[in-house]
């Protein structure tokens, strides 16, 4: 056990240190000029505003929460909770913090060319990918090695699942709230370019892709990650061999080290193929992966060679959902350019041809997934699927590498154009910022699809801790489970879309306030009130942030107590199905509408100023909430729905035993 436990150790550190190398790599880079530098400070200075003003709110409730659970479950659950919500929000603030600093320097190194400012762009990537793999893995490894007990670390998943849950929530409606906001009044309203510095929204923008697609991202990809391998340990104890326990943790370690050779291989200094050179690393994190997973489950886990091809399962799925998710957003790709074609007939038709391919981009991953499920189940039973979802998020590594590489070429598109850089460089961020848009949807269905397999496995876990044989669906209570299960994904997107919608309206507002207000705002002789639009995005997500939060944590509690354990394994089931289609129809409608106005302004269909380009600009702001709020927020509100009913699971059951 313990040199199982030290390798998991060794390699988490070892992705601690490659992070901090990749720190020095960007920040030794010339960050550039006065005005590039001012730009960027106001940017850090808000995401750091907004972090701060999360954390404190989120930390609040988390006291409350740990309280609670000290007095109902104990003092262990209540520690373990608080430590992983402490290191799922390190994992988050670091990555964000190097984000909002390689954002300049990326802007800068476009100066000499793709390559270096490609190279930039994905070291500051790589800092949140391999911060949260690695934190993720030592704070799983430390508790074990502490307890020897895995069901000791069920309140650590809870704590970075509710982390998870408000930072993507949050998180998403501060970034489409100044997004649909600065896009609507500057676009369609005032005809200025994307990141003009006269558009008051442009900082707060800038921001938002930070809190959003970063710092948001890690949390949710961290929360993933962790509470996965906790299930899958969970149900290794089912095995009767500390093997099953352990195999996990071997699976997350091995990863690692494949994903750090991985990203070594992600170069190129063509703008054709920057998607190629980041779908290299994945590939080849991928292959090495797999051969870790053969060697080790060979030489310690013999007797159960059946689980290295059910971890294959996991690693496969990865692919197939990277590319099915590349096909449907890339503008290269026919799905986005039939929605481009679609924009020289109006608004109307680019939003319906965008959620008609949002809903078919459900097929090929939700048959992927089922197939996956089953041959995992052939090879290792139930513990073979939750074996199947280690392997997959045992990528997260290099996929959050790759996502967060978009947030920074998107600020450094912003960074170019409002400190009035050559258009050289506006070439040379452009297509990064391009491919930028699919690595944020390709992420974003890659957590999806893990999502599913980890909820599967939090599910199974919570039927072996009822000690439930079979969930009758003949019974009214279990039916009455599966329809508010089914319901809560639509109840809480239409939260989380509606505050986006308050917050642009809000932002709108103040846009047009400015430009009226402050004389020679629109000739560029005066500055922009950036602060306020900053100061009302953060606001406006602060308040909206709690609501489905408390969805997320009492809906599972109030079915258990009042229906039953199975009435609360129909709710689980339920909203695990909807989640899932929702979030895939959501986010792949929202990147595709991104990228067909992208298509446009590369010059095609009339290009930027067309009429086919305001179409498509209005199906941008629909998708924006789609693609960054509601869509990747799903994720984080099926496993804490999870999480709260298998932390809860004895108390109900005893209850209801008790009547």
């Amino acid at each position: 056990m313990i040199n199982l436990l030290t390798f998991s150790f060794a390699a988490g550190i070892t992705g601690l240190i490659f992070a901090g190398y990749l720190i020095y790599s960007v920040l030794r880079r010339e960050p550039g000029t006065k005005e590039m530098l001012s730009i960027s400070h106001a940017i850090q200075e808000g995401a750091t505003a907004y972090m701060n003003r999360q954390y404190r709110t989120v930390g609040v409730l988390s006291v409350i929460i740990a309280a609670v659970l000290w007095f109902a479950l104990g003092s262990t659950t209540a520690i373990t909770f608080i430590l992983g919500a402490l290191l799922s929000a390190i994992a988050g603030y670091i990555g964000m913090m190097i984000s909002v600093r390689a954002n300049v320097r990326t802007a800068n190194a476009a100066r000499n060319g793709l390559a270096e400012a490609f190279e930039v762009a994905f070291h500051g990537g790589a800092v949140t990918g391999f911060a949260v793999v690695s934190l993720g893995l030592l704070g799983v490894a430390a508790l074990t090695y502490y307890f020897g007990d895995p069901t000791a670390l069920i309140g650590f998943g809870f704590g970075a699942s509710l982390i998870s849950l408000f930072a993507r929530v949050g998180g998403g409606i501060y970034t489409k709230g100044a997004d649909v906001g600065a896009d609507l009044v500057g676009k369609l309203e005032a005809g200025i370019p994307e990141d003009d510095p006269r558009n008051p929204a442009v900082i707060a923008d800038n921001v938002g892709d930070n809190v959003g697609d970063c710092a948001g991202m890690a949390a949710d990809l961290f929360e993933s990650y962790t509470v996965t391998i906790i299930a899958a340990m969970l149900l290794g104890i089912t095995l009767s061999s500390i093997d099953g326990v352990l195999y996990p943790l071997v699976l997350g370690a091995i990863a690692i080290l494949a994903s750090i050779i991985g990203s070594l291989f992600v170069k190129t200094n063509d703008k054709n193929r920057i998607w190629t050179a980041l779908n290299r690393g994945i590939l080849i994190s991928a292959a090495l992966t797999l051969l870790g997973f053969y060697a080790m489950t060979a030489y310690f886990f013999p007797a159960h060679m059946n689980l290295f091809y059910a971890a294959t399962v996991g690693i496969v799925l990865t692919v197939i959902i990277s590319y099915v998710t590349e096909y449907y957003t890339s503008h290269s790709r026919e799905p986005t350019r039939s929605i481009a074609e679609s924009a020289k007939t109006g608004p109307a038709t680019v939003i319906i041809n965008g959620i008609a391919r949002g809903m078919e981009s459900t097929l090929v991953p939700v048959l992927a997934i089922s197939a996956g499920i089953l041959v995992a189940y052939y090879f290792g039973g139930v513990y073979g699927i939750a074996i199947a979802a280690v392997a997959m998020l045992s990528m997260t590594g290099i996929i959050v590498s790759v996502d967060s590489f978009g947030p920074i070429t998107d600020n450094a598109g912003g960074i170019a154009e409002m400190s009035k850089m050559p258009p050289s460089v506006r070439q040379v961020t452009d297509p990064l910022d391009a491919v930028g848009n699919t690595t944020k949807a390709v992420t974003k269905g890659f957590a999806i699809g893990s999502a599913a397999l980890a909820a599967l496995s939090l599910f199974a876990a919570y039927r072996d801790a009822t000690g439930l044989q079979a969930i009758n669906i003949y019974e009214p209570a279990v039916v009455v489970g599966l329809f508010i299960g089914g319901m809560l994904p639509f109840i809480f997107s239409s939260l989380t879309m509606r505050a986006v919608g308050k917050a642009a309206f809000l932002i709108v507002e103040e846009v047009r306030r400015q430009f009226r207000e402050i004389k020679g705002l629109m000739s560029g002789k005066a500055r922009a009130d950036y602060a306020k639009c900053v100061d009302i995005s953060t606001k406006a997500a602060m308040r909206e942030l709690i609501l489905p939060g408390i969805i997320a944590v009492s809906a599972p509690l109030l079915v258990g107590f009042l229906l039953g354990p199975e009435a609360l394994g129909g709710l689980l089931a339920g909203s695990i199905v909807t989640g899932l289609l929702l979030a895939i129809t959501m986010t792949t409608s929202g990147a595709a509408w991104d990228n067909a106005k992208k298509y446009i302004e590369t010059g095609k269909l009339g290009g930027k100023g067309s009429d086919a380009h305001k179409a498509a600009v209005v199906g941008d702001t629909v998708g924006d909430p789609f693609k960054d709020t509601s869509g990747p927020a799903l994720n984080p509100l099926i496993k804490v729905l999870n999480t709260v009913a298998l932390l809860s699971a004895a108390i109900i059951v005893a209850y209801h035993a008790a009547l």
